[in-house]
């Protein structure tokens, strides 16, 4: 566990392992702990050096002034940030979601750096059609709503005690939303349910996490011309019932030159967190093949 400084942000990271290393950002309120929580940290950790961030806005990572570089521009630059401090030339990149949406950009603008990219339920875009659970697209106005209601939140968390570790379950119980309804159905869902709350425990700002999600999602062009000059074998993985990225990574997969399309049936939005085994087999053969031959497939 450490951090470093990259103008006025502290970036926390994990490094672990030996090997190629592999730089990993995650999701939407999410931090390090989506990979190591679920032990796709280890798995990858036994052939590789997995270094892990918490991304600005989350977890431990803490903005002091401004700008908050809540862009995917200089969110991109964070990695070539970090591999700078480390000392490191080229690296593999994974991400997940949110973070892999300026991850995809990162590997548009800086390939050449990239032993490979692994992008994981996600696209192109940073302003991607939504959805809710039952398949309706989500309307500016209720875009609009929802951001009303966050500040609002903002405002009541501020006034009362902080929710009990029941209450925050119930509450997701309650609504689990478009991107975590197969966690909820899930046999084990409790013990997925405290990987979920870990990332919450472990954000030390909710106010920054909010002025993210206010600033971040502004631009809905994903960048076919980009994504048909990456140079790195691209590995696309995705859940079945994942509906908000379905078509983001179908349209990657025909565009990418040198890519692997895996679909994981059976599961959502949050593949590491569901299928942990899966994940890391489908990663660590990716990265197999890569070492191997050089390219996405055998």
């Amino acid at each position: 566990m450490a951090s470093f400084q990259n103008g006025n942000a502290r970036i926390y990271y994990e490094d672990v392992g030996q090997g190629e290393p592999i730089i990993c950002n995650h999701g939407l309120s999410e931090d390090t702990s989506y990979w190591s929580a679920t032990g796709v940290t280890a798995a990858l950790a036994e052939k590789y050096r997995v270094i892990s961030i918490d991304m600005r806005g989350h977890g431990r990572t803490v903005i002091e002034g401004e700008p908050k570089g809540y862009d995917e521009k200089t969110m991109g630059e964070d990695f070539n940030a970090l591999a700078d401090h480390l000392g490191i030339d080229k690296f593999h990149l994974l991400s997940h979601a949110t973070g892999g949406m300026y991850a995809a950009r990162f590997g548009i603008r800086h390939s050449d750096r990239l032993l490979s990219q692994m992008l994981t339920d996600t696209g192109s875009e940073t302003q991607p059609k939504m959805y809710h659970p039952d398949g309706r697209e989500i309307t500016d106005d209720d875009r609009e709503r929802a951001q009303q209601a966050a500040a609002q939140m903002a405002l009541d968390m501020a006034n009362r005690p902080p929710p009990t570790y029941e209450e925050r379950k119930a509450g997701w119980r309650a609504n689990p939303g478009v991107f975590t309804f197969k966690m909820e159905q899930h046999p084990y869902s409790d013990r997925l349910f405290d990987v979920l709350d870990g990332f919450y425990q472990h954000r030390v700002s909710q106010q920054a996490f909010i002025e993210f999600r206010q600033s971040f999602y502004t631009d809905p062009d994903p960048m076919v011309e980009g994504l048909r000059q990456v140079k790195c074998p691209t590995l696309l993985l995705i859940g079945e019932f994942d509906i908000v990225f379905l078509k983001p990574t179908e349209l990657m997969a025909k565009e990418i030159p040198d890519n692997r399309h895996v679909i994981m049936a059976g599961c959502g939005h949050m593949t590491a967190i569901e299928a942990p085994k899966w994940t890391a087999h489908e990663l660590l053969d990716f990265l197999d093949c890569v070492g191997k031959t050089g390219h996405a497939n055998w």
